[in-house]
């Protein structure tokens, strides 16, 4: 194992998970879902801590790991999860209910993000967390741009996409998406970027205020 890799992996063990979301990264496992690591759930906690985050949307409920995560780091918001599982949602409105989550702080809604993301408010949102098709990575991102508030940051999971975008042999749809959008992001005036290497990458985009 290489240093970096034992980097990464000293970053995922370090994080202490509550008994909750150790339970929705069990049930993501056993549903075939890729949930973010350890490290970039604590890293968006702190992130969502950090903005005094209020209104959070995400794309991509899964059992419900970033979703807990981004609630215990700001305990005041409500969250709006977007996913086509209706069993994913399920399986996440429990996950919530076992982390101590009131059910008026999350709206969950079923439907393709595509299809909802565009009929909703812009400038509404403190963080957007993005965690879904990566094959529709840039859409994604650029209905969050319109959708975060000035301020506000768009969260980006699996940025690195296991390994293989930072690799410019590998060609395939994803990873090259992926690229195009780290690109695109670099170069913009209008917002201020991170990638991190935690787990599978945290892209962390912060719109400039006006």
């Amino acid at each position: 194992m290489s240093d970096k890799d034992l980097n990464w992996k000293f970053s995922d063990d370090s994080v202490v998970e509550s008994d909750a979301v150790a339970r929705a990264r069990q049930q993501s496992l056993e549903l075939g879902i890729d949930a973010i690591s350890p490290a970039v759930g604590a890293q968006s906690a702190v992130i969502a801590a950090a903005t005094g985050a209020r209104s959070i949307l995400e794309v991509g409920t899964g059992a419900g790991v970033s979703g807990i995560w981004l609630l215990t780091g700001a305990p005041g918001a409500t969250l709006t999860s977007i996913d086509t599982e209706v069993d994913h949602q399920q399986h996440a409105r429990a996950s919530f209910a076992e982390a101590g989550i009131r059910s008026n702080r999350v709206r969950l809604i079923t439907g393709k993000a595509a299809e909802v993301l565009p009929r909703m408010n812009e400038n509404s949102y403190d963080i957007v967390f993005v965690d879904a098709d990566p094959q529709s990575v840039i859409e994604y991102v650029e209905h969050g741009l319109r959708l975060a508030r000035p301020g506000g940051t768009v969260l980006v999971a699996h940025a690195l996409w296991r390994g293989r975008v930072a690799n410019p042999a590998q060609r395939d749809d994803v990873a090259t998406g992926f690229r195009t959008l780290l690109a695109e992001i670099a170069g913009s005036t209008a917002v201020i970027s991170a990638l991190s290497p935690v787990g599978d990458g945290l892209l962390q985009i912060t719109k400039i205020r006006a």
